[in-house]
């Protein structure tokens, strides 16, 4: 055993995986109660050490794992050192500056950071937090990511259900005023602390860009639009003849409408459920050159894995019956516990049933500012499918 003179905690089996996440069925609980988010050794069932990382018995995910190098220690210099080589990422290697002030500065495990997810929103950082450890550390970040953007406001929150699960207590800072970002020359309000994740869905960007490509002169509609993302860009960067959106959320529709108008951007959005506008529709013969699908996240519990499923089926159904012969059809999927084979065959089985047949042009994913860790899939959660619906 390594001495660092820090709670030691002990697993049931001998490691044999790189995986950060260690589950709580495979650690023996500790003498000593350690209060979540302790950092500790990790030793294996054979008391060979296995790394450091942080502890929480409250959580399903009782270790995260940080380090596997014994002379590290999980301190400020350690989050200094993970944070600039992941603002380095995305500056020096994938120059995001030259494109958009707006980008993931910290992808959790992708950056090996686990438990943390860090966005960029021009002048405000927003930081979201998924470990009861990364919310125990959250002064030392802020300090830290302030040195690099000296100029920033920062918010910062974890989901109810984060809170529930690491068992903290995450008081959140009054949210920032609405900020206006540019990506590709397109403007967007985004609204850190509303119920819209960090703000804003920059994992999208690039199949944005490569959907408004295909919009010149054609008639689109934008389904579960959120606050307009593709809508905006087909209309202005793809100048789309005509655009409608239609999300359900009374909310996401009103910040879509200020997003249209900020670009001078002429699109007809409708506050409504996809399944009722279509059936509306549909019958009057009205078909789209292009169509998006991208729904929010249907689960995030395995046991509703085929509940997921059923819903994607459904929306890709009849999402289809609204796409012109040889339009385009843009499909996603941002459910993590749905895999891209899964995915698929879902799609497969909705175009048999709505009669169409797709040619598939591209799978993409999120943009390079979410990498994820080849071990590591859980953090390769989109699926974009580009098709041509016949």
């Amino acid at each position: 055993m390594i001495p660092s003179g820090l709670p030691q905690v002990k697993l049931k089996v001998v490691r044999r995986s790189s995986h950060p996440w260690i589950f709580q069925k495979m650690v023996e609980k500790p003498a000593d109660r350690l209060p979540g988010g302790t950092v500790v050794d990790i030793v294996d069932r054979d008391s060979q050490w296995v790394g450091r990382g942080f502890f929480n018995w409250h959580s399903r995910i009782a270790l995260r794992l940080l380090t596997v190098n014994p002379d590290e220690a999980i301190d400020a210099d350690f989050f200094a050192r993970r944070l600039t080589r992941a603002i380095e990422l995305r500056s020096q290697w994938l120059k995001l500056d030259a494109v958009t002030d707006a980008y993931r500065l910290v992808h959790s495990e992708g950056d090996g950071l686990s438990g943390l997810i860090v966005d960029r929103f021009a002048s405000t950082i927003v930081l979201e937090f998924f470990s009861a450890g990364m919310y125990r550390f959250r002064e030392a970040l802020i300090s830290i990511l302030g040195g690099h953007f000296p100029d920033s406001q920062f918010y910062w929150f974890a989901e109810e259900h984060v809170q529930k699960q690491e068992s903290i207590d995450c008081r959140s800072p009054e949210p920032p005023s609405a900020n206006i970002i540019t990506e590709h020359g397109v403007r967007f309000r985004v609204t850190p602390g509303s119920k819209h994740k960090t703000g804003f869905f920059t994992d999208q960007r690039e199949s944005r860009r490569l959907l408004a490509s295909f919009c010149a002169g054609r008639r689109v509609l934008d389904l579960c639009c959120n606050t307009g993302g593709f809508a905006v860009y087909a209309k202005a960067l793809g100048q789309a003849e005509e655009v409608t959106g239609v999300d359900l959320d009374e909310q996401a529709i009103a910040l879509a409408k200020q997003n249209a108008n900020l670009n001078q951007a002429k699109i007809r959005f409708v506050q409504g459920d996809l399944f009722s506008w279509l059936r509306d529709i549909l019958p009057s013969g009205q078909r789209f050159d292009v169509v998006i699908l991208d729904p929010s996240k249907q689960t995030r519990d395995r046991e509703e894995i085929d509940f997921a499923l059923k819903r994607y089926f459904d929306m890709n159904k009849l999402a289809l019956q609204a796409v012109a012969p040889g339009g385009i059809f843009l499909t996603c999927s941002c459910t993590g516990l749905v895999s891209e084979e899964m995915f698929l065959e879902t799609l497969r089985r909705s175009a048999w049933q709505a009669g169409r047949t797709l040619q598939v042009l591209r799978i993409a994913g999120a943009g390079a500012d979410h990498p994820f860790l080849v071990h590591v899939p859980e953090s390769r959660y989109l699926k974009a499918v580009f098709c041509r619906v016949d």
